[in-house]
């Protein structure tokens, strides 16, 4: 005799797939939101990280601007950085900041006595000229009035610079006073001017070139050399905002004699690598890291912006430094959320919106919806049919055992998610039929007992042998 092992109700097996199987899609809806929220900000950071464009004007191309900015270039390629740098040459450095002015560019590079575009903001200060006040040994100028009793040579790259120069130091043509002056260009050796009979030599000189310059100290060896200092550098910086103070190290034109022999105040020009005031904060916050962390890189083999200093963040500069540099000069280090805000505001946007597609997906697609309580009045009805059939006391119980399995089943859905409330009143009215129904029919089949169904009578065979026994006979 075989025994069956008792299976688990149908019910039971459907409601635990069910669970099980939401469950899992909710866990796979999830991960599969995270993953794409995930890919949408890698793709988008790489995207910001391409397709920023830096345009630089530059003047000539073999000029220390156009050469600053193809090392600024390759520093970028280097560094993996984020930006792509385009290179626009022009004639000159004045149709450069030009260029500029009409918001064609977002860098260039200036020197202080320039046209500068209203516009403009510091990045960094590349280098510094110095104005240089030289006469023969030990025939010292005190002061500017000195000069104009003298006969000057100002060493000038053009007519522009040299007539600032003129303007600071009151060497003006109306100037009835005003001495002989004559232009001469850069690199003119000073001792040769001495020598002409020229009684001082005023040049702005860039301050990287001075120290590697071998004319001064080959004029000091010669027929000496002094340096005069400005001795009103504070009064010329307030008039020509343009200007800055400057001081010049001892023996910084000649180490031998040693020129100046203690360090001298003067005055000087500044070459600002200057952006658009409106340029994004964070791409210039990030430029200034690239420029002020690769100085050696980017210093030229002239000496140009080999001590690249930090641009004036005070609101009295002549030009004021952009809000993005001078978060990096003041070292104002950003917290993570403000360094990554846009990245988190972009995966914050993405996140509910990859969400909300996928909850979409989830309750109106995929999901396995739950069975409604209404829906198990058929089997109620179905029980109720049984009952009235029944013909003992012992099918009664087990129907009853039937009904209270149903509404265990329902009670257990309602908790898990996997039987709705839809149709919850219908259910009960079934429920309570059914339940009287059974207890109606128990007591029917207690108080009249079905008949026992009579013995079957025995079986006649069909071959009967009738045995006579001899007395019969």
């Amino acid at each position: 005799m075989s025994v069956e092992a008792p299976n688990p109700p149908a019910g039971k097996r459907k409601r635990t797939r069910i669970i099980k199987s939401n469950r899992v899609q909710i866990l796979l809806f999830v991960l599969l939101t995270l993953a794409l929220t995930g890919a949408a900000v890698w793709a988008a950071r790489i995207w910001l990280r391409n397709s920023e464009t830096l345009v630089f004007a530059v003047g000539d191309p073999n000029g220390p601007e156009a050469r600053f900015a193809n090392k600024l270039a390759a520093v970028m390629k280097n560094n993996a950085s984020r930006f792509n740098m385009k290179i626009v040459n022009n004639a000159d450095n004045a149709k450069a900041l030009a260029q500029f002015d009409r918001r064609e560019a977002n860098l260039a590079i200036l020197r202080t006595n320039a046209k500068v575009p209203p516009r403009a903001r510091a990045v960094a200060v590349l280098d510094h000229d110095v104005l240089l006040v030289l006469s023969p040994g030990g025939k010292k100028i005190k002061s500017a009035a000195d000069l104009r009793k003298k006969k000057v040579a100002i060493i000038a790259d053009n007519e522009s610079s040299a007539a600032f120069v003129r303007n600071i130091l009151d060497l003006t043509a109306s100037n009835p006073a005003a001495p002989t002056i004559q232009v001469m260009p850069p690199g003119f050796p000073v001792d040769k001017l001495f020598a002409s009979g020229f009684a001082a030599v005023i040049a702005f000189a860039p301050a990287s070139k001075i120290v590697k310059d071998k004319s001064y100290e080959q004029a000091a060896r010669h027929g000496g050399l002094t340096l005069n200092p400005i001795e009103a550098a504070k009064l010329l910086t307030r008039k020509y905002p343009a200007l800055s103070e400057e001081s010049i190290e001892a023996g910084t034109l000649s180490s031998s004699p040693s020129i100046p022999e203690d360090d001298v105040g003067t005055v000087g020009l500044q070459w600002l690598l200057v952006t658009q005031s409106r340029m994004p904060t964070s791409t210039i916050g990030e430029l200034a890291r690239l420029v002020y962390e690769n100085k050696a890189e980017l210093a030229l083999e002239s000496g140009f912006a080999s001590r690249i200093e930090p641009a004036a963040t005070d609101k009295e500069a002549f030009i004021i430094a952009h809000p993005g540099a001078a978060e990096y000069i003041n070292d104002d280090i950003k917290s993570f959320v403000e360094r990554y805000s846009d990245l988190l505001y972009f995966a914050v946007a993405a996140l509910g919106i990859i969400g909300s597609i996928c909850a979409t997906l989830y309750t109106k697609v995929t999901r396995i919806a739950p069975e409604k309580a209404s829906e198990l009045a058929t089997q109620l009805l179905d029980l109720g049919e049984d009952v009235q059939d029944a013909t003992s006391v012992e099918e009664i119980d087990c129907l009853q055992d039937d009904l209270e399995k149903i509404l265990r089943g329902v009670v257990i859905g309602l908790r898990d998610g996997t039987i709705s409330s839809d149709g919850l009143e219908t259910f009960k009215l079934g429920y309570q039929f059914v339940r009287d129904e059974i207890g109606m029919r128990r007591e029917a089949l207690q108080r009249n007992p079905p008949e026992a169904s009579p013995a079957p009578a025995p079986a006649h065979e069909d071959n009967v042998v009738v045995v006579k026994t001899a007395h019969g006979a």
